[in-house]
């Protein structure tokens, strides 16, 4: 995709309506949260070279709202990842999911998950910073988000990316990684991972990961234990003996509901206690 082509792209690129392709079909035991009380919707971000589209809900009276980045799996900005930008509403948050992919591709549109991994190989890292950086500034100066109060939750490929970004943006107050990837290969799109960071990690990070998860292997995640031992951060992770990966994605066979539960209400008190 050339330059011209993906300015086009970004500026007509939409949010996904319903499930990713690849996710179907969904599981009798998804959780739908209803918007009553919020503002939820689709917005626009500006961002380098375009503008690419969000989920964004919040309640829908008062002001000067908390803020909370919710970051992607890599089937996007689907129905899962939106309910949780309203679950987090409900709670209080300006809660915003920005599509992080879109330069890339329509990922809920494909039918593989290989067809996806192909589309998210491509995403750099320095752009997915640099969009939540924009995210956070729209946040702040177009829906009353208080940006002294901001935290950061991702899931599986989002929830590698929470750690990066506590790491990258100092303003963040705290973030909650529910399985992400911890180790690999530096690459030029990929230059560090969430082990390389750790030992300088200032902001405090809350670890969710399951013991079963066959593609996070429980040493990768006790190295990262051991490295953040060195940081200031606080940081905790929280291993869930029984759980498989995405044993929070309530659509997918993976979802164990006590463990998600349990986590949910970590993830709340942690960013209650750190000031988010």
């Amino acid at each position: 995709m050339n330059a011209i082509t993906r300015r086009e792209f970004i500026a007509t690129a939409t949010l996904a309506a319903g499930f990713a392709l690849a996710v179907q079909p969904v599981s009798s035991k998804t959780i739908t949260t209803d918007a009553k009380g919020l503002l939820a919707g689709a917005v626009k971000i500006p961002v380098q070279g375009g503008e690419i589209p969000a989920y964004r809900a919040v309640p829908a009276t008062g002001k000067n709202f908390p803020i909370v980045l919710v970051i992607q799996e890599i089937f996007g900005v689907h129905a899962h990842i939106q309910d949780v930008t309203r679950r987090l509403a409900k709670l209080g948050y300006l809660a915003i999911a920005p599509e992080l992919f879109v330069r890339q591709g329509d990922v809920s549109k494909l039918s593989s998950v290989d067809e996806i991994r192909q589309v998210v190989a491509k995403v750099p890292d320095a752009q997915v910073l640099s969009d939540l950086d924009a995210t956070v500034n729209w946040a702040t100066k177009s829906a009353q988000g208080n940006v002294n109060k901001l935290g950061i939750t991702g899931f599986c490929w989002g929830g590698r990316i929470t750690w990066l970004y506590a790491t990258h943006n100092p303003k963040v107050k705290a973030g909650a990684a529910w399985y992400g990837r911890l180790v690999g290969n530096a690459t030029e799109l990929t230059p560090k991972h969430p082990v390389d960071v750790a030992p300088t990690l200032q902001v405090p990070v809350l670890g969710l990961y399951g013991g079963k998860d066959t593609g996070i292997p429980l040493e990768t995640v006790e190295q990262m234990r051991n490295r953040l031992k060195s940081s200031r951060s606080q940081s905790k992770i929280i291993v869930y003996p029984d759980a498989p990966h995405a044993f929070f994605a309530d659509y997918r066979p993976s979802y164990r509901e006590v463990d998600a539960k349990q986590g949910w209400q970590q993830l709340q008190t942690w960013f209650k206690q750190h000031g988010v």
